[in-house]
């Protein structure tokens, strides 16, 4: 079996490289997943566990532009956490999703939306998707600032069940020809 844990570069921008997970990422990833600041919108905090067999499955899906996978600085190879494209299989099964999660000591630098925004190039360049949502809980209001300067557009609120879980979630989508105007 193949090593997963390559850290291969799947996109760059000015400030950022997007890469496959490595080894070393692991308990860096696993604190920010165990940051209850950062995982106040994300359903809570998940086990190391968790955490690690998630980040192998983004791997093993990110040559194909499918997961979550590592955000690093490029001016310093520092670690910010991770973004990527998936599909939410239990809500919007027919969509591509733009996401990320990042350091609290790295939000308000404009990272997710640079990182954002080159994941949504590649969901419409490369993969030829003709829309790419993302959804946030209603109060998360930074996420939500995120997708609105990415120039995605507010479809509608929703009540979302996740287990024994509801919350309240918004959310926002992009068509390839606003992507196009933009």
């Amino acid at each position: 079996m193949a090593d997963i844990w390559t850290g291969e570069t799947i996109l760059t921008t000015d400030r950022l490289i997007l890469r496959m997970f490595r080894r070393d990422d692991v308990p860096l990833y696993q604190r920010i997943c165990a940051d209850p600041e950062v995982m106040k919108f994300l359903g809570g905090v998940w086990s190391a566990e968790r955490t690690e067999a998630t980040m192998g499955r983004a791997n093993a899906g990110a040559r194909g532009g499918e997961g979550m996978v590592a955000v690093e600085r490029r001016s310093d190879g520092v670690f910010l956490g991770a973004a990527g494209l998936g599909v939410e299989q239990q809500w919007y099964p027919d969509d591509l999703q733009v996401g990320w999660r990042l350091i609290p000591a790295y939000w308000g630098q404009g990272y997710a939306t640079e990182a954002g925004r080159a994941w949504m190039d590649y969901g419409f360049e490369v993969l030829g998707r003709d829309r790419i949502v993302a959804m946030a809980d209603t109060p998360n209001h930074r996420s939500i600032a995120v997708m609105q300067r990415l120039g995605m557009s507010c479809l509608h609120e929703a009540r979302l069940r996740d287990g024994d879980d509801e919350f309240d979630a918004t959310l926002y989508a992009i068509t390839v020809e606003r992507w196009r105007r933009l």
